[in-house]
């Protein structure tokens, strides 16, 4: 796995060596930020954005969000079998500091509490079994977290069912083998 664009392309980024987590393939998340950089159905200035990444993982997504200049990313993640990857991954990109991990459960009742920004993008990269998203989803906006325009992409299994709340509004859903990326924003 590699950074694919901006200012550290190319760079590797470390995965686990556990089966528990599925870091997010580099055709896969080159697709995703060819549809934000190219659709006119986003408009995504990245050098302005916050980036929320839920279950962070090894932080594929957020690092190509730090490589294209983002204003700040905070991840998510609590498995311990994968966070010591993510923050290898975080330190090796040496003067970039505009991130933070929270260590949390997603799940936990007062998880955005602190948080002190409205995000752009929100990315939830879920266990493929994971079947609480519909309340997580309902949690982002009842705790008004997104910015009016803002953008929340999923990635799941491709035979999921698409259960999210009639508050969401699907953008744009592409399939990429076994996953499909769904773009999503809140309706007013």
């Amino acid at each position: 796995m590699r950074i694919i664009s901006g200012s550290f392309k190319g760079k590797k980024i470390l995965e686990p060596k556990d089966k528990k987590t599925r870091p997010l393939k580099d055709l896969t998340k080159e697709s995703i930020f060819n549809i934000l950089k190219h659709s006119k159905k986003f408009k995504i200035n990245f050098s302005n954005s916050y980036i929320l990444d839920l279950f962070s993982g090894v932080g594929s997504f957020g690092i190509e969000c730090l490589s294209l200049g983002v204003k700040k990313v905070i991840f998510i993640e609590n498995y311990q079998g994968v966070l010591p990857i993510l923050k290898k991954n975080l330190s090796s990109l040496n003067t970039i500091q505009n991130y933070e991990i929270i260590e949390k459960n997603i799940y936990n009742l007062n998880i955005f509490s602190n948080l002190n920004n409205k995000f752009d993008i929100i990315f939830l990269d879920p266990p493929y079994k994971d079947k609480n998203l519909e309340s997580l989803l309902n949690e982002i906006k009842d705790r008004k977290i997104i910015n009016k325009n803002g953008i929340i992409i999923l990635h799941r299994h491709k035979k999921e069912p698409d259960n999210y709340p009639s508050s969401l509004k699907l953008i744009e859903r592409k399939m990429y083998g076994i996953s499909k990326i769904i773009f999503l924003s809140y309706l007013d």
